[in-house]
């Protein structure tokens, strides 16, 4: 049976009342607080089918009802207005991010940024190496026959290595292979460097090509070999702000599965470019995030997406103010990526 507009209405009114109030929410209080031109019976009388329609249910504790995750979905999908972030908002955004001075802090101050704006757990995956490109290697001499491999990502991202080599290398050797490295493999995709680095050696002059072959395996080790993916966390306390209801009364499922990296990345870093993912309650596929909802979105410079970023909260979350706020914190690293 399809809902009509007056119990939409109703729905979107119980969802609004219960996030705000942490209470169930009555019939009485229902009408007192918005404008729905029905008496509360008339409401009692919607507010029945929405139950039996599975969309509210009544906790045992109370007269009033509170949303299902079928509720939320409805919720989100048709009946929840995307809230513009204030101009004070914006610009407390761009203030906290503009500071920062290199990645890291770029990655810090978005995970605290996020958890204090939507009072949730904050999720930001680091720029992933996979889909980076480089753009500069340096090749730092610190013995005649030790160099420091440094590879800088277009990210940000800084990888180092130290490169034991066959026996002594002149300083200009250095520049030359530093020259070359750079030609070859500057404004790659790291996915796409192996045959490059397999031409650097096979077109090396002969009395480079030991180097070069000891060098080659040091750069695919960095370029391909290692795409170990970070994440940052922050607002775990935030959990424990909520009512009775949040999380069916138990916070450790939630807090063993924010320890398994892999799932937050399974969360937040499949994200499609351009689209705000919103999974609620029992949409997650990990049994210990049934009673949980995760707003994530993808980030990076221009179009590319480099990583993913989001909040985790319970299912009672404020849906409308997370997804815009996940949206802008996405698009100003996006923007300050493209700057850096």
């Amino acid at each position: 049976m399809g809902l009509d507009d007056r119990k939409l209405a109703v729905l979107r009114a119980i969802v609004e009342d219960y996030v705000s109030t942490q209470e169930p929410v009555g019939s009485k209080a229902l009408v007192e607080r918005h404008q729905l031109g029905v008496s509360p019976a008339t409401v009692r009388n919607d507010m029945a089918v929405l139950e039996e329609e599975g969309y509210i249910r009544q906790p045992h504790t109370s007269a009033g009802r509170v949303p299902t995750d079928r509720g939320y979905r409805l919720f989100v999908d048709r009946l929840s207005r995307v809230k513009p972030l204030s101009p004070a908002e914006r610009r407390a955004i761009e203030r906290f991010l503009v500071g920062a001075v290199d990645l890291d802090d770029v990655v810090h101050r978005t995970v605290r940024l996020l958890a204090q704006l939507t009072r949730q757990v904050a999720v930001v995956q680091y720029p992933s190496l996979a889909r980076s490109s480089v753009r500069h290697l340096e090749l730092v001499p610190i013995s005649t026959t030790r160099l420091m491999l440094v590879m800088i990502a277009d990210t940000g991202r800084v990888e180092q290595r130290l490169v034991e080599l066959p026996g002594p290398v002149p300083a200009d050797d250095v520049t030359d292979l530093r020259r070359l490295v750079n030609e070859k493999l500057a404004g790659a995709r790291l996915s796409d460097t192996p045959p490059l680095v397999q031409a650097l050696v096979e077109e090396a002059l002969p009395k480079l090509r030991p180097t070069m072959t000891t060098l080659a395996t040091v750069l695919l080790e960095t370029l391909v070999e290692r795409h170990e993916e970070r994440i940052a966390l922050a607002g775990t306390a935030n959990l424990t702000r909520g009512g009775l209801l949040d999380f069916q009364g138990s916070l450790r499922p939630i807090l063993e599965a924010l320890e398994e990296e892999v799932v937050l990345l399974k969360l937040i870093g499949e994200t499609e470019p351009s689209t705000t993912r919103v999974l609620i309650g029992d949409e997650n596929e990990f049994d210990n995030l049934r009673a949980a909802s995760v707003v994530s979105t993808g980030y990076g410079p221009g179009a590319t997406i480099v990583g993913g970023l989001g909040v985790l909260g319970p299912t009672r979350m404020d849906y409308p103010g997370n997804i815009a706020t996940v949206r802008a914190v996405a698009r100003y690293v996006g923007e300050l990526l493209a700057q850096n």
